[in-house]
């Protein structure tokens, strides 16, 4: 199967060229001759990039399929550019052994839109007592590489430590869901002026800082990798630089709705805004933007979690955290990131796909677009605007914070392995 990719540019640099695909790899790039047969994609003039990954992705299957499936979240990533997603370990039952990240795993490959990559429980039931069994997972067909108890701590740390010290066996890494949660026992948004000011029982920044600040030095010390999910604070940013100057092994995601939306919008009292960590001030977002940039955060992570109406619509207190983010996420780095020239579309790739894929050990995703490599790719139209609406996402949920929203930027071609999988909004 050949495709041809005429008028691209890589990287959103140089004069466009043709991409010629062939048996899922890079064929050839510059002017190329059209094979009989093969299906042409006019780009006119389009970015072209690496196929995105995403390391945090809420799926809900199995145990919650009427919010989310593996069908479902495996189209909103295809049409948001993704290539492939690590499916979270929070499900019912909880993936905390081979049957279940295996029958993940299986289901991805069913689907075949993006490749699914499910993510083991570090603990039991994440229950924070015992070490589920990380080995097993890690030989299963599924070959699990990340394990998190996303959703709640590994509070302990001597199961943490534990958990760690076991990951450098198996070439995996830990990733941190990082709230010390007696600080934060019936929290329900930011600590600070606007929490105190509508009546929000607050969530204080050092709840996130203390655990990160206590697992990079668990992490130097067992010299094993360590992952930060879902980073919200400054004080988080300063951490992290700190432990990386002493040569920890450990990265670090932010989410699309941290670097753009602010404790600002708790002023509705609309449930949508709720998420786990909360929204934070401006001042965090800003060095959440910077810090990105810098390269101290290492890339974006969605932490898409759909939810049922009647988990979300309801009062805040009683309201599901999470929201959707597979297909916004590029539009919203775009709005903060690149139209605020702190990247360029190169920096787009690295942290949208690159060093993602680098942290999941991922060999065949993020790789350069050169002639050999695998064609993992992602087409995007940058002057194109969009207009969300929850309903008309692929999602079974529409939990969406950017309802009504016009956003920047907008993929026109997912290909995965040199199959086109979404194209013009659409699955193929």
């Amino acid at each position: 199967m050949s495709i041809v990719i005429k008028g691209a540019r890589p990287y959103g640099e140089g004069e466009p060229v043709d991409v010629l695909v062939e048996d899922g790899v890079i064929a050839a790039i510059g002017a190329v001759n059209v094979p009989e047969g093969a299906e042409v994609l006019d780009a006119k003039g389009q970015i072209l990039l690496p196929g995105f990954v995403d390391l945090h992705t809420h799926l809900r299957e199995p145990g919650r399929e009427d919010t989310e499936t593996v069908d479902t979240g495996s189209a909103a990533a295809a049409l948001g550019g993704y290539t492939a997603v690590f499916a979270m370990a929070n499900t019912d039952p909880v993936a905390d052994n081979s049957l279940v990240t295996d029958h993940v795993w299986r289901r991805g490959q069913e689907v075949g839109l993006v490749d699914v990559h499910p993510v083991g429980a570090v603990t039991v039931g994440l229950k924070g007592e015992k070490l589920a069994e990380l080995g097993t997972m890690a030989k299963g067909t599924a070959a699990v590489r990340v394990f998190s108890d996303d959703g709640v701590c590994v509070a302990d740390p001597l199961l943490m430590r534990r958990a760690l010290e076991y990951s450098t066996a198996l070439d995996a890494v830990i990733a941190q869901h990082a709230e010390e949660p007696r600080l934060t026992v019936g929290a329900q948004a930011h600590e600070g002026e606007q929490a105190s000011r509508l009546g929000y029982a607050g969530w204080p920044a050092s709840a996130e800082e203390s655990i990160v600040a206590r697992d990079c030095l668990l992490a130097l010390h067992a010299n094993a990798r360590l992952h930060v999910c879902h980073v919200s604070t400054a004080g988080t940013v300063d951490v992290l630089r700190w432990a990386k100057e002493r040569g920890t092994k450990v990265s670090a995601e932010v989410t699309p709705h941290h670097l753009l939306l602010t404790d600002d919008r708790l002023e509705t009292y609309d449930p949508v805004n709720k998420v786990n960590p909360p929204l934070r001030t401006g001042g965090d977002a800003e060095k959440l933007r910077a810090a990105l940039a810098e390269g101290v955060v290492d890339c974006v992570a969605t932490d898409h979690a759909p939810h049922a109406p009647q988990d979300k619509d309801t009062e805040w207190a009683a309201a599901r955290p999470g929201m959707l983010g597979l297909q916004t996420a590029l539009s919203v780095v775009v709005e903060t990131m690149v139209k605020t020239g702190l990247l360029d579309w190169r920096g787009v790739a690295r942290v949208m796909s690159e060093r993602p894929a680098e942290v999941g050990n991922l060999a065949g995703h993020g790789r350069p677009i050169e002639a050999g490599e695998p064609a993992n790719l992602t087409l995007v139209d940058p002057d194109a605007e969009w207009t969300v609406r929850g309903a008309e996402l692929a999602s079974i949920a529409a939990n969406t914070p950017y309802e009504g929203m016009r956003l920047p930027g907008v993929v026109t071609a997912t290909l995965l392995r040199g199959r086109i999988t979404a194209r013009e909004g659409k699955i193929c």
